[in-house]
């Protein structure tokens, strides 16, 4: 929201110190990765401030070492699989809730999204126990299955916000001229809530990739996921490695963001164009 043409002093002193006050506490709170990041050029095996020089070999040591490129393929395997799961099961769960007319669908909701409420270390225990009966511990695909708990809700609230706009009077048009309910939902449907679809994906990405307390109850380690790898580095070993995964990690995760606010704006100019 810009400044009106005709504002008060008081108005003025108000829109400028909240943007202000607010600039205060983002650079609070991204200031500990921006202290890191400095870091992963650092030569000296060891923290130290001011850095002697600047050196890539902790990131040559990151995208070149066998421990952390097996790490890394580890956690891009378990969050595609899991971001593939979440997506589908999170986009049909939005579905089923939205566009029928079902008894106790709030009551389901608050089921489907509780994940997202219960402390995450409650969650991994009970899935320990669970998929120990099942055989399913020290394997991907019980870290998959455990990954997928997690992040489809983030699937379904966001599946869910788009269907909120959703005209459904375009369903009977496509319906009037012929197409079957498949053709509806794959040429109308689908394409105008794919920005939601694909947000929610990337949420499931994210939470995936960057899960490490299920994986310390659940993984092996052949499964060994790079935040693990990370969390074990800095319990036994501080090595400034971790620096180059932490600013490798904060750029993706920007990366990340950026695209999530683009497809936000491109939803919003897609409601516009519709209303």
């Amino acid at each position: 929201m810009s400044l009106p043409i005709h504002a008060t002093p008081t108005e003025r002193l108000f829109y400028w110190g909240v943007r202000i006050f607010s600039a205060i506490v983002l650079l609070f709170l991204i200031a500990p990765i921006l202290v890191i990041m400095p870091l992963s050029f650092n030569p000296e095996p060891y923290f130290s401030y001011p850095l002697s020089g600047i050196s890539l070999r902790w990131y040559h040591e990151f995208f070149f070492s066998e421990r952390w490129l097996t790490t890394m393929k580890n956690s891009m395997i378990i969050a595609v699989a899991t971001t593939i799961l979440a997506t589908f099961l999170g986009t049909l769960a939005s579905l089923g809730l939205t566009m029928t007319r079902i008894p106790g669908r709030t009551f389901i909701m608050s089921i489907l999204i509780s994940p997202l409420i219960v402390p995450v270390i409650i969650s991994a225990v009970g899935m320990f126990f669970f998929f120990a009966r099942m055989g399913l511990t020290s394997t991907f695909l019980g870290i998959i299955l455990a990954h997928t708990v997690l992040a489809t809700p983030f699937v379904i609230i966001t599946v869910t916000a788009t269907l909120q706009g959703f005209d459904r009077s375009l369903l009977r048009a496509g319906a009037s001229m012929g197409a079957n309910p498949t053709e509806v939902f794959f040429k109308i449907m689908l394409p105008l809530i794919m920005p939601g679809v694909i947000s929610g994906g990337l949420f499931a990405f994210v939470t995936s990739f960057d899960e490490v307390v299920v994986v310390l109850f659940l993984a092996s380690p052949e499964q060994r996921t790079l935040p693990r790898q990370m969390f074990s580095g800095i319990r036994e070993i501080i090595s400034p490695t971790i620096t180059a995964a932490a600013t490798v990690l904060t750029i993706l995760s920007t990366a990340m963001l950026v695209s999530l606010e683009f497809l936000r704006r491109r939803n919003e100019r897609l409601r516009g164009i519709r209303s």
